[in-house]
């Protein structure tokens, strides 16, 4: 989330980035004004607590001029402005607990508008409407040709009977498939290698973290409150699925301080990713382009806020490693502010050519979300021993994610015999296998 303080010194600032990333309904102005009001509040409420701690004194004072009175006019007299000053402080003590429910009833109107307001874009991040203004920074890889009409993953799948779409929708619906034999084993085998990548050449830790979270762990990466409806909701338990691994990665530290000599912490993890896509329906249902379900290798990194640029690089070659050596064209995009995520402040996404749909997919989505992520977790890191913490920022990005690797697998790597050529980094992780035939 965004610093109250921030915002409410820098308020054309942030009107001009909310505009910019086509969020002006965002309540920038019901922020201010409710900031103003918990401080007034605030102000009373502290200065009522310091009268009452003064006349305390006083009235533990007069207690003993009573007690110490030579005549009975000397005593009534401080008994009388004792008297006054207690029901004084009686007034004062209804309105110091009337005060506490007000600045907690604002300070919570405050906390969940401030939670609807998106990260403001870098400044290097170009100004555009949506994603049709999204800039293609490079191309890399030739794009397969073919003496033969290429065919697309759906086709492939089911000539090689690997993947079984009735009985994905028999088990669960729609945008569900079964993955079998080599089709399964192929996944199997990209989450693997990819993982091994990342922690054997690339410096990350992997962990394996839990597939279901509870509602303060979406908070604190930022996919509730906004984004609830894109969510599967266990209501009994009230625990949530996660729609990717950057959600617990993001609160493994949540509520810490880091020593800043640790950063950067570097992770990947697996993860199957669990979204409603509500927001996307009738876009991409043929195939396996989007479901319900799917696998994905995540990168995530916490580091020193003047590094997050830097790492942002490095995660994007990670990401674009796994992609050259699979031996899959791709392009590098980087997303205009109207198309940027929510908690992002820069993000490049990687599209990889896919020969059969004949269209460019998303496999990845590389962003740096500042401090963004770690003011919602409370993720903070001291530079030195006794020195005020400072938030971390934090980048995630996805490493690669699945299945739209697959499809880029099946359907550029396809023969006339209607066999996939397995790639060369696979066959380890394949038994060896060269084809799928």
């Amino acid at each position: 989330m965004l610093s109250i303080q921030f915002v409410r010194d820098n308020p054309d600032a942030v009107r001009k980035a909310l505009h910019d990333r086509q969020a002006d309904a965002a309540p920038v102005d019901d922020i201010i004004a409710l900031d103003g009001r918990r401080r007034t509040l605030l102000q009373e409420y502290e200065a009522l607590r310091a009268e009452r701690n003064v006349a305390g004194k006083e009235i533990g004072g007069l207690n003993q001029a009573v007690q110490r009175a030579k005549d009975e006019g000397e005593a009534a007299a401080a008994t009388t402005k004792r008297d006054e000053l207690m029901a004084r402080m009686r007034d004062v003590s209804e309105r110091i607990n009337e005060l506490e429910v007000d600045v907690k009833q604002t300070e919570d109107q405050l906390q969940g508008l401030a939670m609807q307001l998106p990260n403001i874009p870098n400044e290097r991040v170009t100004i555009g409407r949506d994603e049709t203004e999204n800039v293609v920074v490079r191309t890399e890889g030739v794009r397969p040709t073919f003496d033969f009409a290429p065919r697309p993953h759906w086709e492939i799948g089911e000539a090689l009977d690997i993947i079984d779409f009735e009985r994905g929708v028999k088990l669960s619906g729609s945008r569900f498939y079964v993955l079998k034999g080599a089709g399964a084993r192929l996944e199997r085998a990209l989450i693997n290698w990819m993982l091994d990548l990342h922690v054997t050449k690339h410096g990350y830790t992997e962990v394996d973290p839990p597939f279901v979270v509870k509602e303060e762990t979406l908070v604190g990466s930022g996919q509730l409150p906004k984004f609830a409806d894109n969510l599967y909701h266990d209501v009994e338990d009230d625990i949530w699925l996660v729609p990717t691994a950057e959600v617990p990665i993001t609160n493994l530290h949540r509520d810490e301080i880091l020593e800043g000599d640790a950063l950067p912490l570097r992770y990947a993890a697996y993860t199957p990713c669990f979204r409603r896509e509500k927001m996307s329906a009738g876009r991409d249902v043929r195939g396996i382009k989007r479901g319900h379900q799917f696998d994905k290798v995540e990168m995530y990194k916490f580091c020193l806020p003047e590094e997050s640029d830097a790492e942002l690089d490095t995660m994007l070659a990670d990401a674009e490693e796994v992609l050259r050596l699979l031996g899959l064209p791709y392009r590098v995009v980087q997303l205009c502010t109207g198309d940027l995520g929510f908690a992002a402040a820069m993000t490049y996404d990687l599209e990889v050519w896919a020969a059969g749909c004949e269209e460019w997919l998303e496999v990845s989505s590389i962003s740096n979300c500042a401090d963004f992520q770690a003011r919602r977790a409370n993720v903070r890191f001291r530079r030195e021993k006794g020195a005020r913490p400072e938030f971390v920022h934090t980048l995630n990005g996805s490493g690669v994610a699945l299945p739209r690797t697959v499809i880029a697998v099946l359907e550029n790597y396809q023969q006339r015999d209607g066999s996939v050529v397995v790639p060369e980094a696979l066959r380890p992780y394949m038994g060896g296998a060269e084809k799928i035939g």
